[in-house]
């Protein structure tokens, strides 16, 4: 099972990234990072300076590419209108009484 640290390595060389490239994108989602924090991630797991990739740091990481990509959005979605859609309340026993005596 892949986990955080091998999802970014396989971007880093799908995407064809450095190390300064990634700190850029990472910017780019307003997400700060050293050098030798991102190196620490693409460690092996068995060195001692080895460091979890969080998922904050994943999802920062792909906000920024998408940032990178198709541009800042510029307006935020449009937001459900506040006033509900005025339905009729279901009718009670004594109205379907009534409706169907006349």
């Amino acid at each position: 099972m892949l986990n955080n640290n091998d999802i970014m390595k396989k971007l880093r060389v799908a995407l064809k990234l450095k190390d300064t490239d990634i700190i850029d994108i990472l910017k780019l989602a307003e997400f700060e990072t050293t050098p030798s924090e991102l190196s620490a991630i693409f460690r092996k797991e068995d060195h001692p300076n080895y460091m979890a990739c969080g998922d904050q740091i994943l999802r920062r990481f792909l906000d920024g590419l998408i940032i990178r990509n198709r541009g800042k959005m510029e307006k935020p979605p449009m937001k459900v209108q506040s006033e509900w859609i005025k339905c009729k309340p279901l009718p009670t026993k004594e109205a379907k009484a009534n409706a169907r005596n006349g």
